[in-house]
């Protein structure tokens, strides 16, 4: 007995730790007392007399006591938005305010933030700008200006303003400032990341947008843009600053959609700040937009119907036949000559006005491109079986010469005009360089050809030329130099509407070569890497067998450059079977009677077809195939967007062609009066001061006119983006009373 009471007692004992420890291990909320419990209900029920008489009775109840949930007296009547209840409570000596204001803000109780505000101003001035500490909603980095702009509270967010309430703007991705390092040491980087995007979320609200900037297009193209280096750096949040980012663009959209008048689009667009020295395009807001991809904002109907307006002029260009327009095209090489005539000797001739129509400017460098790819068609295709060591000789050689002249100097004209940066950001104008230079090249190669027949004997024939003969090497660069000059007829195909989204679709498409190359180039690299050199030996053996069948070593992985060629080859299904095979010459006399068993590499030949096996089944079954779906993906993603891609790669044609001379090459190598005027403006500027209008130099511009913005459009600049504003927020509210109306419904 003594000893089973003993075991109870053991028992017991246990019992109790666990109990004690697991009430420890329990989650503890706050629990109210029945005279709390009394206090809360009837702050909820918002009867201010009852309440009073309760603390009057009981004047050791705290006030500042919370629920379960967290929630205290005053933050109940906040968002019971019963303002008698909250000036009562506030009125109370031991009242703690919290995160109440967060809550008045969330609520848009603008009559109960202020009230808190100032009850907050008297405890302690800048408290009012901070945000609140250990509140159960709301971060520690959330002011009330960041969460009024994040709700897209118009009026919240205009009193905070006028409060004197700001929100820091982040410093740029990547700053390695003193105080950015400093951060990064010591802050927590979840809590510093979601702090910044916070913040980038509250700037990116068209509600502070609009009551912060001047400008607020210009505004919304840098922060989406800056939203973009955003994604790119802080992988972790990247689909959260994309969203932010096409939710920013939008904005700008809107914003160009209220217009209701082309003069009015044309004010917004014809705006020069913030456009980086792009003073002498005639819609400078276009240009940027281009420049900060920017596709919604460019290809939006209002845009698209001014920039029609500049680039037609008054041509009746749509109305024509297709046979009229070709006919048109074609006696514009004739013409071309007497407009060279006419801006030298009548710049401001009628005519010559009408031919700096963008449009005609278009028709006139076709027709002299068109004229130059027959010339260089017809040098590419010299019969070559009697052709002698030295450059060509079809006299079309000359012509051609001063044609790449011209586009030489073209490109470094819209060099010059575009900047740098922006230039060299269009792949097409890689694609020109390229043909450029391969044209040089085909040149000095003429002339070095030219030199050698002069020093050396011509009737040689061309079997005996060496490898590297002048003439040679012509012929290969201005092969490749042609293949380029034709590809860039592609460049104009962005114009029709049948063949611009499939342009834009194969560019896009591109891309994703560019990805899957890099990795086929590291499979093909890693194979030819083990199998280079595994059957050097066996390179040129011949096995006879006892029928005189003769089989030979393909020359596959002997070298490093044939097993690149065999394994390339092998992705399109080019290379011979026999790959993989190893032959061993005969070690015995064939005619000998003696039998002698055969040696055979079995080892060798099972690992070289296993490599090739994995080869094959890696780079054509499984990587050639995710490219195709890919590229079907990309295609149809651009597919279903393709008004945007295609309009936004029409009008990037229709700038180039706005920027361009009005003689094509190579008559734009002669000087012009309409050319040599702008020099002679730049001096007069710059010796003699002109109000309105700067002679500026820079290394990214060279020398260029800066005029400022026209005074009706600088009057009315401000007073239109009041009225788009308004305009905005009435279809924004309307949006919304919609959506709440169909909520109800459903309900």
């Amino acid at each position: 007995m003594k000893r089973r009471a003993r075991d109870y007692k053991e028992i017991k004992s246990s019992e109790d730790d666990f109990q004690d420890k697991y009430l420890n291990w329990c989650i503890h909320l706050p629990k109210l007392s029945s005279i709390e419990a009394e206090f809360m209900q009837l702050v909820c029920h918002g009867n201010v007399k009852a309440v009073q008489m309760l603390l009057q009775e009981c004047p050791d109840v705290d006030i500042n006591c919370i629920n379960f949930q967290g929630k205290s007296a005053l933050q109940i009547a906040v968002r019971n938005q019963c303002m008698d209840m909250v000036e009562f409570l506030l009125a109370q000596p031991r009242v703690d305010i919290g995160d109440n204001v967060l809550h008045a803000v969330r609520n848009n109780s603008i009559n109960i933030l202020v009230k808190l505000l100032e009850c907050q101003k008297k405890v302690s001035p800048g408290l009012e700008f901070a945000g609140a500490m250990h509140s159960a909603d709301f971060p520690e980095h959330v002011t009330p200006l960041v969460l009024a702009s994040q709700l897209g509270h118009y009026e919240m967010v205009a009193l905070l303003i006028e409060r004197g309430h700001t929100i820091n703007m982040p410093h740029a991705p990547g700053c390695y400032c003193k105080c950015c390092k400093n951060a990064f040491r010591n802050e927590d980087p979840l809590h510093a990341s979601l702090a910044r995007l916070s913040i980038y979320q509250a700037i990116s609200s068209p509600e502070y947008i609009m009551q912060t900037s001047p400008d607020p297009i210009q505004s919304a193209f840098f922060l989406a843009d800056e939203l973009s280096a955003n994604a790119s750096i802080y992988i972790q949040l990247a689909a959260s600053y994309i969203q932010l980012k096409d939710d920013v663009s939008a904005f700008a959209v809107d914003l160009i959609g209220c217009c209701r008048t082309s003069a009015e689009v044309e004010i917004i667009l014809k705006q020069t700040s913030g456009c980086q020295r792009r003073r002498h395009f005639v819609l400078p807001r276009l240009l940027m937009a281009v420049n900060f991809k920017q596709k919604e904002f460019v290809a939006h109907p209002n845009t698209q119907q001014v920039l029609e307006n500049y680039w037609l002029g008054d041509c009746s260009w749509k109305n024509k036949y297709y046979i009229t327009r070709v006919i048109i095209i074609v006696t514009r090489l004739f013409i071309t000559p007497i407009m060279l005539i006419l801006s030298v000797i009548a710049p401001r001739h009628w005519l010559v006005r009408h031919w700096q129509i963008p449009l005609n400017k278009l028709i006139t460098h076709a027709a002299a491109y068109l004229l130059f790819l027959t010339l260089v068609f017809h040098i590419s295709n010299q019969d070559k079986r009697d052709q002698k060591r030295g450059p060509p000789n079809t006299g079309a050689e000359g012509p051609v010469v001063l044609y790449v002249l011209g586009y030489i100097w073209s490109a470094v004209r819209m060099c010059f005009m575009q900047g740098p940066r922006r230039y060299f950001s269009e792949m097409w104008n890689w694609a020109e360089i390229i043909m450029l230079l391969l044209f040089v090249l085909s040149f000095g190669f003429w002339i070095s050809a030219a030199l050698a027949v002069a020093n050396e004997f011509q009737y040689l024939e061309r079997k005996y030329w060496q490898q590297h003969d002048p003439t040679l090497l012509a012929e290969g660069t201005f092969c490749l130099a042609t293949i380029f000059a034709y590809f860039r007829l592609m460049f104009l195909c962005q114009l029709s509407y049948h063949l611009g989204p499939l342009q834009v679709s194969l560019g896009k498409m591109t891309i994703d070569i560019y990805k899957y190359t890099i990795v086929f180039a590291i499979i093909i690299s890693a194979f030819t890497a083990g199998l280079a050199r595994l059957y050097q030996y066996y390179d040129g053996m011949v096995y006879e067998d006892d029928f005189g069948v003769k089989t030979v070593q393909v020359s596959s992985f002997t070298s490093m450059t044939d097993t690149l060629k065999t394994l390339f080859w092998a992705v399109f299904c080019m290379a011979p079977l026999e790959s993989a095979d190893v032959v061993i010459a005969n070690n015995r006399n064939i005619r000998s009677m003696e039998k002698f068993q055969e040696n055979r590499h079995e080892f060798t030949e099972l690992v070289g077809y296993f490599c090739f096996g994995c080869f094959e089944v890696i780079s054509v079954i499984i990587v050639l195939n995710m490219l195709i779906a890919t590229m079907s993906n990309t295609f149809q993603r651009v597919n279903d967007n393709v008004a945007i891609e295609w309009t936004f790669g029409r009008t990037e044609v229709y700038i180039n062609y706005m920027l361009q001379t009005t003689l094509p090459p190579p008559f734009n190598l002669v000087p012009t009066a309409g050319g040599m005027s702008t020099i002679f403006e730049w001096l007069r500027i710059k010796i003699f001061n002109t109000v309105g209008v700067r002679a500026r130099w820079s290394p990214s511009y060279c020398c260029y006119v800066e005029r400022d913005v026209e005074a009706n459009i600088q009057k009315e600049f401000p007073v239109l983006m009041s009225v788009l504003a308004q305009r905005y927020l009435s279809k924004k509210l309307g949006k919304q009373s919609q959506v709440h109306k169909l909520n109800s419904l459903i309900r």
